[in-house]
């Protein structure tokens, strides 16, 4: 492979200071906590306070992010945000972190690709890096999703939660850094996870309203069975693009849907779970920003080192799933 190499020298996150446990859901919906547990993995989950926009909380993990890098903000070149829960319908999130940052030199955009965003934005920041016509990129999973929750709903409010994860990637000519990404759609299901109001379809109205077909609808045990399949599926695509084993991935960092997801998919592969980032019992389904969350605090603890290989993989609405390959 000829470079240059998209490489991540900086990671950041950040966590909305509310935690809503399963008891304080046992108030809100008929539910339990050992019901969430069980089926889930997650205990509480992170809910942005009233004034907290997508915007607000991608600032304060890309000020993270920058400086774990140790770069300004206005020597970044590109900004991309993904997320499902952007601000507003336009301008894009990433406009508005790019004002709030300085960072005047970067063309920025959003990305919408669900849960699987973050790892859909990394590569396109990696293949304008590998370009050579620019140097840093600032790649942003951000979501407030509790916003387009139905809490009279127990099949999904129980599920997500906010929050933002941020890298910065820099344009170097050493084998390392994001080696491959694979990505995949198929449109035909994307009724397995949406939100019908809102948009040019169905824009917003007092029958929207009324029909509360401005929340985020899920089809959880099809969904569950396409993802299990899928992650399977483009984890042996990643690996065996680049001739490796499970033995030589020294993390997978997946994106943290559900634990059975995940425990299925480590048993597929036969991937030890000690080398998983699990975070969901404490973040919940934080969608685009679940793999940048997790991967920053594995790196902040410790758990990446030099010369690592990582497997990042993801599943989402659309449906969209991916995987990348990066080596530390």
């Amino acid at each position: 492979m000829s470079g240059p190499y998209a490489q991540i020298v900086g990671t950041g996150s950040y966590l909305p200071s509310r935690i809503l446990s399963n008891r304080d859901l046992e108030k809100i919906v008929e539910t339990s906590d050992e019901w969430i547990s069980t089926r889930t993995g997650i205990k509480e989950r992170r809910i942005a306070d009233d004034k907290e926009a997508a915007s607000d909380l991608a600032i304060s993990a890309a000020s993270e992010a920058l400086k774990s890098a140790g770069i300004r903000a206005d020597e970044l070149d590109l900004i991309i945000v993904a997320t499902l829960s952007p601000d507003m319908v336009f301008p894009s999130t990433a406009c508005i972190v790019q004002a709030a940052l300085g960072a005047h030199r970067a063309f920025a955009f959003d990305l919408s690709a669900a849960c699987t965003g973050f790892i859909y934005a990394l590569s396109v920041a990696d293949s304008y890096l590998k370009s050579g016509q620019f140097r840093h990129a600032l790649v942003i999973g951000t979501e407030v999703i509790s916003r387009l929750l139905d809490w009279k709903d127990r099949g999904t409010c129980i599920i997500f939660g906010d929050g933002a994860g941020a890298v910065v990637l820099r344009s170097v000519n050493a084998k390392r850094g994001v080696l491959s990404s694979h990505l995949h759609a198929d449109g035909r299901l994307w009724d397995l996870l949406y939100v019908p109001g809102g948009g040019s379809r169905l824009p917003m109205s007092e029958a929207v309203l009324a029909d509360r077909n401005n929340f985020l609808k899920m089809k959880g045990n099809e969904t569950f069975k396409v993802a299990v399949r899928n992650l399977e599926e483009v984890a042996w695509e990643a690996l065996n693009h680049l001739h490796l084993s499970v033995e030589e991935i020294a993390l997978m960092v997946p994106h943290q849907a559900n634990i059975r997801i995940i425990r299925a998919l480590t048993e597929r592969l036969k991937f030890p779970e000690e080398k998983v980032v699990i975070n969901i019992d404490r973040v919940g389904n934080t969608s685009a920003a679940s793999i940048p969350i997790a991967l920053d605090e594995a790196v902040r603890a410790g758990r990446v080192k030099e010369g690592d290989y990582l497997l990042m993989i993801a599943f989402g609405a659309g449906l969209t799933w991916g995987a990348s390959i990066v080596k530390w």
